[in-house]
């Protein structure tokens, strides 16, 4: 088992008659995540109103603050119980078979465009083993291809654009992977969080984004940027593509700071605790019996 503390802190200058917040920085509690030691602490005297999804178990935070500073800062503790797999024995679903609740992770959808690559990925694709590797071909193709690059995408950057320029961060990378799944009719979804064991090259611990591919009788995780340890990511809240999971929407005029994260893996061998590592293995944080 992983055991990971995290600490997130956000910080806004608000302006004029004061904004309305909507957050979703809260750890998800799922099947194979579960939280413990959190402790929200703001610097106005706001009444939050925490409220949980429960179709995607997202957990969004919303709030009214006035003019001035607003500090966000949560903490928790985190303990994830993976289940792993040999992906050799992970194959695709059929659509006539897939649970009611995914359907809707096969669509194109604001930033992925499935339906404008499906010729491509057919050709790239089409003539894979359809299972566990087709998409580990299409994660290592998208890793090879783009290259990441802080500041040169921003909040329209789609898939497409993302496959013409070649660059982008995090974000880009899962939205160009997700497509491409969906453009051959395997359900992926985006995935929004931290993580433990990122490139420290790229810069201090940042919010992460990574894909969700729906395989055999569940969600497995991938990484398309290869720059964390998938062991170590801390999920947030899932959607059909960044637009559904920001985890910051402001109404109103405010100005923020970049996010101060800091996530520590906890090791305890009488727990059974161990530091997240690199593994063959397919990797997944839900159960046969939900599509949480």
């Amino acid at each position: 088992m992983v055991r990971l503390e995290l600490s997130l802190e956000l910080n806004y200058e608000i302006y004029g008659q004061g904004s309305d917040f909507i957050f979703n920085i809260h750890n998800a509690y799922t099947a194979h995540q579960t939280v413990s030691n959190e402790k929200l602490e703001l610097s106005q005297p706001v009444n939050p109103e925490i409220y949980t999804d429960p179709a995607t178990a997202n957990r969004y935070m919303r709030l009214h603050a006035e003019e001035g500073q607003l500090k966000v800062r949560y903490q928790s503790t985190i303990d994830i119980n993976h289940h792993f797999a040999d992906p050799a024995h992970i194959a695709e679903v059929s659509v006539a078979k897939l649970p009611a609740q995914v359907l809707s992770y096969i669509y194109p959808s604001r930033y992925c465009e499935s339906d404008r690559l499906h010729r491509m990925a057919i050709r790239e694709f089409g003539h894979l083993w359809q299972g566990y590797s087709r998409v580990k071909a299409i994660q290592d193709w998208v890793q090879n291809r783009v290259v990441y690059t802080p500041n040169t995408s921003d909040s329209s950057t789609s898939a497409i654009d993302t496959l013409i320029e070649q660059v982008g961060v995090c974000r880009d990378y899962a939205h160009l992977m997700i497509a491409l799944c969906r453009a051959v009719n395997i359900p992926a979804r985006f995935v929004t969080g931290t993580d433990y064991g990122a490139y420290p090259v790229w810069g201090p611990p940042n919010f992460h984004a990574y894909v969700e591919a729906y395989l055999g009788d569940r969600w497995y995780m991938f990484d398309p940027t290869g720059s964390s340890i998938p062991m170590g990511f801390v999920r947030f809240g899932v959607g059909r593509d960044a637009a559904d999971v920001p985890f910051a929407t402001i109404f109103g005029a405010v100005n923020g700071l970049p996010p101060i994260i800091d996530i520590q893996a906890v090791v305890d061998v009488e727990q059974n605790l161990v530091l997240p590592y690199r593994c063959m293995d397919a990797i997944s944080t839900s159960t046969s019996t939900s599509t949480i």
